[in-house]
């Protein structure tokens, strides 16, 4: 009987991944998500093709954007998004990883939590146990392995600080576009 449920679990979270989440509309792919996430503010936007593992794990913020063949991975640790979070395509999220020098390649995890008004650019990778400061910038390709302090502009292989954002953050997201 457990070989079942772990089958048919297995099969839903399938459906899910490779068909509901590249149906091209948003209000359709919405419908799931709410059923699918632990939250999801009304105005936030996922596009198709993002992955999503445990999504009970993962709240989203008021606002948020998140494009096209990002991973959101819960299955570690909770991934909390707060306002008006852009994030770009390919950007991977992780909330579990391995240890290196355990000897039998323990699991590791760890949450992550993004602030309102960051900014991640594509095909960054955010390693578990980060906090992402309100208003910080994760330039495009940087893997992020320690906390950001706010309104900080890092990039790089670990991600290291460049420079500090001078904005105000007034800007308020609304993108729901049909499809997409």
């Amino acid at each position: 009987m457990k070989s079942l449920l772990v089958v048919f679990f297995s099969f839903r979270n399938y459906l899910f991944q490779e068909w509901i989440m590249y149906i091209p509309f948003f209000f359709v792919r919405k419908f799931f998500l709410k059923r699918v996430l632990g939250q999801m503010d009304v105005r936030c936007f996922v596009a198709m093709g993002v992955d999503i593992r445990n999504g009970k794990n993962i709240s989203l913020g008021e606002g948020s954007v998140i494009n096209k063949k990002v991973l959101l991975d819960g299955r570690g640790g909770q991934i909390q998004l707060g306002k008006n979070v852009d994030i770009a395509q390919e950007v991977n999220i992780w909330t579990l990883s391995h240890d290196p020098h355990d000897d039998y390649y323990a699991d590791k995890g760890g949450d992550v939590f993004i602030e309102d008004y960051v900014w991640i650019a594509s095909r960054a990778t955010i390693l578990p146990r980060v906090r992402l400061g309100r208003g910080c910038v994760i330039a495009a390709g940087s893997v992020v392995t320690k906390d950001v302090p706010p309104m900080t502009i890092v990039a790089g292989v670990p991600a290291r600080k460049i420079g500090q954002r001078g904005s105000q953050l007034k800007y308020t997201f609304n993108y729901q576009p049909w499809f997409r």
